[in-house]
């Protein structure tokens, strides 16, 4: 009975999943699991729930028999300023908020079937982006909305295996849903290779399969070390938008690596730290330079403009604090690399994903013997991008500010089984 509940919850988030949009490391989520998240999204080398196989599989083994469900209210703030423009253009300053309020379900499953064969699942957004402007002249001259909306969901089924007390590796066969809709783009028909699949279209879908391998090992009692890679997750192309994006409406999502330690520094004190690399680069519709984006019929086409991000490097510090046996508190920082270039800054318009900083705080409250009730909060801090000449001279010339800011808030409860 009790698997047939965990099962029917994680139907019920991945029904819910695709609601929700955000961007924090480019489009990808800080961290998985509201306790990672109240630590700057760490977890190579600390598990700590059942969402660890989001990060790294190898986990799982350590984790025990458990299920957390928890939910993330997530508020991004994104705008962007148009300087400069002539030919009619408007300038001013676009407030991409008109949706800016988001929710964003998680859930995880673990059952140790020997003490070395951990079996799990995890529920949890990958990522993704949403804009909502009610007007940019240089995108249509009608005044009706702009934006994107895309949101990713990962369903993974996962296998540990323990080699020995300390030591384990871990494999996750990621199943993922992605959706999305554009709208508002009619001034870039005459550059797309399929005018009528360019926007306006509605949610679009598609389906694909990938998988994250891991290892977690413990070096003595007080430092443990992991590692982590996930492919890339080949998806099934957005056929009403094949004159958007590149490869006729492709979005893979990119494969990304890691590794982590985790140091005990004190009975009650751990302090983490993770590096991942993102492979933006490796998805043409997302890595591919936007600069020939004026070239007529370009977008859309096997080797079309993308918006033109660079890998990202992310660095991650967090620190857990056992105050007292029912109460830990987190906190970390985290910082990456700028995936957007200021050359590629129009096109980012609908997708200013430009936040390089963050910092959490988190805390777990144990209120029963197989109880725990998590919190996190994040900000992500202001940024801005910068780039005079951005717009194109066949758009009357000008410059692009984009900027974002954003907040959340996660709680999450835990059963230990």
């Amino acid at each position: 009975m009790k698997l047939k509940n965990c099962i029917r919850l994680a139907v019920i988030s991945a029904c819910c999943a695709p609601a929700f949009a955000l961007a924090t490391n480019g489009y990808l989520q800080h961290g998985y699991g509201v306790k990672s998240q109240g630590m700057a999204g760490v977890g190579i080398a600390l598990p700590q729930d059942s969402l660890a196989a989001a990060t790294n599989p190898a986990g799982m083994a350590f984790i025990g028999d458990r299920v957390d469900l928890g939910a993330v209210w997530f508020r991004p703030m994104r705008g962007a300023d148009i300087t400069g423009t002539a030919g009619g253009f408007s300038n001013g300053a676009f407030e991409g908020n008109d949706t800016n309020n988001f929710l964003i379900p998680e859930f995880g499953y673990n059952k140790m079937i020997n003490p070395q064969l951990s079996l799990g699942v995890s529920v949890y957004g990958n990522g993704g982006m949403n804009t909502d402007y009610r007007a940019i002249p240089l995108f249509n001259a009608a005044g009706n909305k702009v934006g994107v909306d895309l949101s990713q969901l990962f369903i993974a089924p996962t296998v540990g295996f323990k080699l020995s007390d300390k030591h384990a590796l871990g494999l996750a066969v990621n199943f993922a849903y992605q959706k999305f809709s554009a709208k508002g783009l009619q001034n870039f028909a005459a550059f797309s290779s399929a005018p009528t699949a360019l926007t306006d279209r509605g949610s679009d879908s598609s389906t694909g399969w990938g998988a994250r391998l891991g290892w977690t090992g413990q070096l003595s009692d007080s430092v443990t070390l992991g590692a982590t890679y996930q492919t890339k997750t080949r998806m099934g192309k957005f056929s009403k938008y094949a004159g958007l994006f590149a490869e006729q409406g492709g979005f893979d999502i990119p494969a990304s690596f890691g590794a982590g330690i985790a140091v005990k520094a004190a009975p009650t004190f751990t302090l983490a730290f993770d590096a991942q690399k993102i492979q933006y680069s490796g998805v043409r519709s997302v890595g591919n330079p936007s600069v020939p984006l004026l070239t007529p019929g370009s977008l859309g086409t096997n080797n079309g403009p993308g918006f033109g991000w660079q890998d990202m490097t992310v660095y991650k510090l967090g620190a857990s604090w056992d105050y007292s046996p029912t109460l830990t508190l987190r906190a970390g920082v985290s910082h990456g690399n700028q995936p957007i270039q200021p050359q590629d800054a129009l096109f980012n318009i609908l997708a200013p994903g430009v936040i390089e900083n963050h910092a959490t705080l988190g805390l777990t409250w144990v209120v029963s013997k197989t109880g725990e009730l998590s919190f996190s909060y994040m900000h992500g801090f202001d940024k801005n991008v910068n780039a005079p000449g951005a717009v194109p001279a066949a758009f009357g010339g000008g410059n692009v500010n984009l900027r974002m800011y954003q907040n959340s808030l996660g709680i999450a409860y835990g059963w230990k089984m």
